[in-house]
């Protein structure tokens, strides 16, 4: 079964996508924040991590870094799911090894879509 790591401070984000991707036969793991993200890492090995920039405690610019310096993790795929629409946010966020840059709003069903194709490649 794939797993999904969903990091976001956003009760509704969370709920929406955690049902979505279980009916999609993902098995599911949420963190409110960076830091929540980094502990579950430690003892799991998600296929992907979709991951909101803004959260409280270690924001998720500072997550992803970690994530790339984890042997382990360094090849995990990330997607960045933000309101942080600036180019420059964009430019940093890719910069930093994500593999996609989503801003919210954002569709669901196409972000299923997205997370299949990078889980495919």
């Amino acid at each position: 079964m794939k797993k999904i790591l969903i990091v976001d401070d956003e009760p509704n984000i969370v709920m929406s996508l955690e049902y979505t991707f279980k009916k999609n036969n993902f098995e599911v793991y949420i963190a409110r924040d960076g830091q929540e993200a980094l502990d579950i890492l430690e003892s799991s090995q998600p296929n992907i991590i979709i991951l909101d920039i803004m959260m409280p405690n270690v924001d998720g610019y500072n997550t992803l870094e970690q994530i790339k310096k984890d042997d382990r993790l360094k090849d995990t795929k990330v997607i960045f799911l933000t309101a942080k629409n600036k180019e420059k946010d964009i430019e940093k966020g890719l910069a930093l090894g994500a593999n996609l840059y989503i801003t919210k709003p954002f569709s669901v069903k196409k972000l299923v879509e997205q997370v299949n194709e990078l889980l495919e490649n």
